[in-house]
């Protein structure tokens, strides 16, 4: 193990002669055993060893054993050694995160923070293969591309680096080396939490493929995570020239030759485009994008609100628009098909969803449009006084305002009312049938449902890429 660690730090350029390393010890067998190894390998590699621990405080007096196995470890080997410590429940609770990602964020915070005060080079994690191929699987089952098979990186670059020289280096190894060594370490209890999505990777998931499909599996996943790591670097100096030349402006990308190169390339370029401006994309959303540089779209709805638009050999990116008239708080989005847009005014997500001819027989008569008679984009904007609108199976057309009286609307929620059109008429509004003219009807090909619901989700998550229903 002492070899494949030296190598791997050497192949990896981790560390340097000289490097003040802080190593991050919980007391479990990964950080104990990243300790002794990289004691072991100090003078080779030139480096100056210092020990820290953070106590997330979760398990009481155990959590506060931990922190002394670790201080005296330090003191057994002459080492320096600093502790810390943070509420991670309140820090989960105020900030709505997770109690893994809230323990995590307080601890990468407080060893960065640590890191600068005393002038050290990097910290050092214990992130094992092990640790890799549950990253590797969890995302992927969370729909990751090949940045996130990409997993744990053995460098992380930063203000502080982050290094994590036993990437390739198994648990089974780790407790075989702390054996040969007679070193001790804690378990922690916690780890064996079935309710945590990463320990029933661990404990069922992952031990029911290697025994029913491939005993190497964690093998394969984390080697498949170290060729997507240095695809991921290929790419990334790959396109960094030419993307410059292309994204020379805020907000817009050119296009000239963007249809005619590899698609791969085009995947790339407007998921760096949407990085730049720091907005959230999948594969989904990248596709939907494709289809706008092809020009078979016009513009696409993006999460918190952007939007993006085709125009003369460019791409726009358009921020979210402000309202109308602050005072009443009014709005205008786009809808595209089958996608979804958050509507923070009303707190209400409206969904496009395409819904089959054989599914669309089996709904009640008026609640579907006609998709074929619609454009892939509908706008979606609050109640205008004047407005008209005639629901299917009534018989003419009305002002909105008095079939809002019908329904008994109370008058405060009548503004902010929203309704959908197409061009530059109303198909669709809240509460009643779609419109009589845009009504599906059996043998009119796909139908079209769009559906209100309360959502208290941030405006961060705004589209949500739907399938036809089969």
């Amino acid at each position: 193990m002492r070899d494949q660690v030296l190598h791997y730090i050497r192949d990896r350029k981790l560390l340097k002669a000289g490097d003040r390393l802080v190593v991050a010890v919980s007391g479990g067998a990964d950080s104990v055993a990243l300790l002794r190894v990289l004691l072991e390998l100090r003078e080779e590699l030139g480096i100056v060893l210092f020990v820290a621990h953070f106590n997330h405080q979760l398990r009481g007096e155990e959590s506060d054993d931990d922190e002394r196995f670790v201080a005296e470890l330090a003191y057994q080997h002459d080492l320096p050694f600093f502790a810390g410590r943070g509420d991670v429940r309140e820090h989960a609770t105020s900030n709505k995160l997770s109690m893994e990602h809230a323990a995590r964020e307080l601890r990468y915070q407080w060893l960065t923070e640590l890191a600068r005060d005393e002038k050290l080079d990097a910290f050092a994690t214990a992130h094992t293969s092990d640790d890799q191929a549950e990253t590797v699987l969890m995302k992927f089952l969370r729909g990751a591309g090949t940045r996130g098979i990409a997993g744990i990186h053995s460098l992380l670059r930063g203000d502080i680096p982050i290094v994590r020289p036993l990437l390739k280096i198994s648990r089974k190894e780790i407790e075989r080396f702390l054996n040969s060594l007679d070193q001790t370490w804690r378990e922690d209890r916690s780890n064996l939490d079935t309710r945590h999505t990463r320990n029933r990777i661990r404990h069922e998931l992952l031990p029911l493929l290697e025994r029913d499909y491939n005993p190497n599996l964690r093998q394969l996943l984390a080697e498949a995570a170290e060729v997507a790591q240095d695809e991921e670097d290929f790419w990334s100096v790959t396109i960094a020239a030419e993307y410059s030349q292309r994204h020379a402006r805020p907000r817009s990308l050119e296009l000239t030759g963007l249809d005619q190169r590899h698609v791969a390339l085009q995947r790339r370029f407007l998921k760096r485009f949407l990085d730049d401006e720091s907005v959230p994309a999948d594969f989904h959303l990248i596709e939907s994008l494709r289809r706008c540089v092809l020009g078979e779209t016009p513009a696409v709805n993006l999460p918190g609100g952007w939007v993006a638009r085709g125009k003369a050999d460019h791409l726009h990116l358009f921020p979210p628009a402000a309202p109308i008239s602050d005072s009443t708080g009014s709005y205008q989005v786009c809808l595209l098909v089958p996608y979804a847009c958050w509507l923070p005014q009303v707190r209400l997500t409206l969904r496009a969803t395409v819904v089959s001819p054989e599914l669309a027989n089996n709904e009640p008569p008026g609640t579907l449009l006609c998709a074929s008679a619609l454009g892939p984009m509908l706008t979606v904007r609050n109640w205008q006084p004047g407005d008209r609108f005639r629901p299917a199976h009534t018989g003419s057309e009305k002002k909105l305002k008095e079939l809002f009286s019908d329904k008994h609307i109370p008058a405060d929620q009548r503004p902010l009312w929203p309704v959908v059109l197409s061009g530059s008429q109303i198909v669709w509004v809240r509460g009643f049938p779609v419109c009589h003219d845009f009504a599906w009807v059996p043998g009119s090909g796909d139908a079209l449902r769009i559906e209100a619901w309360p959502a208290e989700a941030a405006p961060g998550a705004t589209q949500i890429p739907l399938p036809v229903s089969k």
